[in-house]
């Protein structure tokens, strides 16, 4: 069966689909890769037009009737959520009458924003790809941004400062981890071919901890910022137990975001175990 598989360039992704995308494990399927900016691959879900795929939390909103969320390949955690940045000579009460950059409308980044400035002007953000919101900060084409991704360890090189993080502002108000992306899969597959799928990223995770050398080429291959350090960090933080098992308090942590019960958009079946 033919698969199209959709994951970020980011070092957490491409750690985890490593051993999977260049069959260094046994993967029951022949793969179609599509290696994309997070937002591409959001958008992509949103028209059907990809099988199984790395998405923002946020979007299950809108794709939870056609596509559920694999219980494996989550990036879920605690001090790593979204950073709110800005140029040294602003601070946070200067945000409403400024122009912010967004990763994207479907992000979680947006999502949380948006919870944190209702009131701000929609007509003041700009959309545009992750990689390209410092450098904008820096140039003077925003003002604000929100960073994701590599930028919170490299965000100080282009002469900015973290005026408020989202992560932490969303722990404190939920007591949760912060649900940033993770897979889906279409619901038409079936039960046995996203079990199959699940297994399969499953080990393929496992293999990259356990074989850090073989897969790190391919993790390099795609890495905006190719320092040792920040890939390494990277990985440390966006991939962790939650990657590896969901669990009961990932799935709360998700159902608080979008609003929906577990049931309607997370494979609960033990067939998924």
């Amino acid at each position: 069966m033919k698969l199209r598989l959709g994951f970020s360039s980011c070092p957490n992704d491409t750690f985890m689909f490593a051993a999977l995308a260049q069959r260094m494990i046994d993967v029951p399927f022949d793969l179609e890769l599509i290696i994309a900016d997070v937002e591409e691959l959001n958008e992509m879900v949103l028209a059907q037009k990809i099988d199984v795929s790395k998405i923002s939390c946020h979007l299950l909103t809108y794709i939870y009737q056609d596509y559920c969320f694999l219980p494996v390949g989550a990036a879920l955690g605690r001090g790593c959520g979204p950073l709110l940045v800005t140029r040294p000579e602003f601070g946070l009460d200067d945000l409403f009458q400024m122009r912010v950059a967004m990763p994207g409308k479907y992000t979680t980044a947006y999502a949380l924003f948006r919870q944190f400035a209702p009131n701000m002007n929609q007509k003041q953000v700009i959309f545009t790809r992750f990689d390209h919101i410092m450098p904008m900060i820096q140039n003077g084409e925003a003002d604000f941004g929100i960073i994701i991704h590599e930028g919170r360890f490299v965000y100080q090189r282009f002469g900015l400062k973290c005026v408020c993080d989202l992560g932490e502002w969303w722990e404190q108000k939920t007591a949760f981890p912060i649900p940033l992306g993770g897979i889906v899969a279409q619901r038409r597959l079936g039960v046995k071919n996203i079990s199959l799928f699940t297994d399969a990223l499953k080990r393929s995770i496992l293999f990259a901890y356990a074989n850090r050398r073989q897969v790190m080429p391919f993790v390099q291959k795609y890495a905006c910022h190719l320092e040792q350090e920040v890939i390494q960090r990277h990985i440390k933080l966006y991939v962790n137990d939650f990657s590896l098992d969901l669990g009961s308090e990932g799935k709360m942590a998700i159902e608080r975001l979008i609003n929906h019960s577990s049931e309607e958009w997370i494979c609960v079946r033990e067939e998924y175990k």
